[in-house]
Formats: structure tokens, sequence, C-alpha cells
């Protein structure tokens, strides 16, 4: 059965400005129990991160000081979010839920977390609404507890993951594969073991020519025991903060490829949603919900 994470603490009581980025987490779920895609049986909620797991990447000093809400107003402003208690547990949820994905992938194939994709969390501070480093987190404490020995992230969102690419950057048990708007923040980027810069405008024929020439070899040669899937779309051409030219058919084609090759090669994967920041929000969900179709679909 496929398992989802899920908590209603992922949507946050934000002032105005903040709230329309969150309403998807809301309604991607309402959407795909409506549709009969899933139903209640499909959903976990997550518990809360045990330290060990978040010191295990993040810096104890940093780590602290965000349970405590000590950070600084310029950190506060660039992470991007007031800061609240609130925040602070869905944070330490979030990543939780998608170390116990790891867990339902590891016995099911596949398992997903509506949220996280906080790449843009560095060891030792947030920005960008990232603060704990979700994947990084669960890489870290499979790779820690012996369950696995390699892992990839394939980072597709169309923010270069700068976090995950400098907390592994020496760490040759972690594979960081990143495809992104060259134009996009972070206007500073990381080296990630692949990164792939795409210019503005870059469309379905050109984005998935690329995916198809570089991820199945990648695959052979890294031979991960584990796929982290960070499914961002923010690379549709519709996206308020992208500069890609994706329509929903080759996103949901990009989803394919990705689970596809998973699937096939009988790699455990799991996923988080990364950004979505269209001006319509019905298009949000619908590319959203079509990684859920297809997890659905092929693990059946």
């Amino acid at each position: 059965m496929l398992k989802i994470a899920f908590d209603s603490i992922y949507v946050l009581d934000l002032p105005k400005d903040h709230r329309f980025p969150m309403l998807k987490y809301d309604l991607l779920p309402k959407q795909l129990i409506h549709e009969g895609t899933c139903n209640k049986e499909n959903f976990f909620s997550p518990e809360f991160l045990d330290s060990k797991d978040a010191l295990s990447v993040h810096t104890e000093t940093y780590f602290q000081r965000l349970l405590n809400l000590d950070l600084t107003p310029k950190e506060v402003r660039k992470i991007g979010f007031p800061l609240s208690q609130q925040l602070i547990d869905r944070e330490q949820r979030i990543a939780q839920g998608t170390i116990q994905n790891c867990y339902h992938a590891l016995n099911h194939g596949v398992s997903i977390n509506i949220a996280g994709g906080t790449h843009h969390a560095y060891a030792d501070h947030g920005e960008a609404f990232c603060l704990l480093n979700d994947q990084a987190i669960a890489a870290s404490h499979l790779i820690r507890k012996g369950i696995i020995k390699k892992a990839l992230i394939i980072d597709l969102d169309v923010h270069q993951g700068n976090g995950t690419a400098s907390i592994f950057r020496n760490e040759s048990s972690v594979f960081t594969f990143s495809v992104h708007g060259a134009a996009n923040y972070p206007f500073k980027k990381e080296e990630s073991d692949i990164d792939l810069p795409l210019p503005k405008g870059c469309g379905d024929y050109e984005y998935l020519k690329l995916l198809e020439q570089y991820l199945d070899p990648l695959i052979n040669e890294v031979k991960p025991d584990f796929i982290f899937y960070l499914s961002g779309v923010d690379i549709l051409e519709s996206d308020r903060l992208g500069t890609l030219g994706l329509t929903l058919n080759g996103c949901k084609e990009r989803d394919l490829k990705v689970l596809n090759l998973a699937h096939s090669k009988g790699i455990p994967i799991q996923c988080s949603m990364g950004g979505g920041y269209s001006k319509d929000l019905r298009i949000i969900v619908e590319a959203h919900a079509n990684l859920f179709r297809i997890a659905q679909h092929l693990y059946d």
C-alpha cells in the first residue's frame, strides 16, 4: 500500500501574504481522496523528529537555537516565514515523515511526503522557506543505521538544492543530482555531484530528452540502494518563481520517468513534493497529484 506522510500541522496559520503557497498541503489530500486515487488508509501522521537524526545533518548550535526560537531577525528574514513554535513543530514532523516514508518505501517500493523537499536548509542555517533538510536527514539516518550504503538524491525542483549539495559535498555515500533553472534562486549555486543548469524557457522536449540521457546511466553508475526524489512542480511555464517552460503533461512525464526507473530496477524511492507557485492553485494541485497517481498505478 502507498503510504503518504501528512499531518494537519503541515498547514500553517500564516499572515495573508504567506498563506497562498501553503494551501496546496490541505487541498492535495482532499483531491486524491475525492477522485479515488487514495483513501484515508494511505495517509499517516508523522511523529516528532529525534534530535540524533537532526544532529546527524545540522549543527547543534543551529538546531538548539531553532528549537529555542532564538534566531536573529536577519536569519528569520532569510528563511522567509515568521518564526513560531508551530513552524518548528511542522519542520520536525516533515523531516520525521520523510524518515518514516523511507521505511515504507523499503517495504513497498515507494512512499511520498505531502511536504518536504526542504533542500535550501544548510547544516548551520535555513533559507528560502527551508529550516531542516528532510531528505538529507533521512539519507543520513538510513546510512547511519546501516540500512543502506549508497543514496542517490534526484532533485528536479526548479531551484538548485544548494543546502543538500553543501551538506553532502564531501560525503561519498550520497550522490546529489540537480536539474534546475540556471537563472533561478539560489543565484550563487553550490556544487552538486552533477548539476544541470537549464536556460530560461526550456520546455518539455529538451527537458525530457536530458533526463532520458542522464538518469538511466547515472543510476547504473551510482548503483544506489535507495533513491530520494524531489519532485517540485515549479518547473511549469505558469510558475511565478520559475524560469522553465514545461507543460502539465511534461511535468507528469518527468515523474513517470523517475518512478519507472526506480520501479524497473527494484530500487526503493522516497518522494518529497518541493515547490510549486503557479497563480492558479488548481494547476499546482493537479501537477502534484500526478505523482501520486503514477505511484499508485506502478506499485499497485
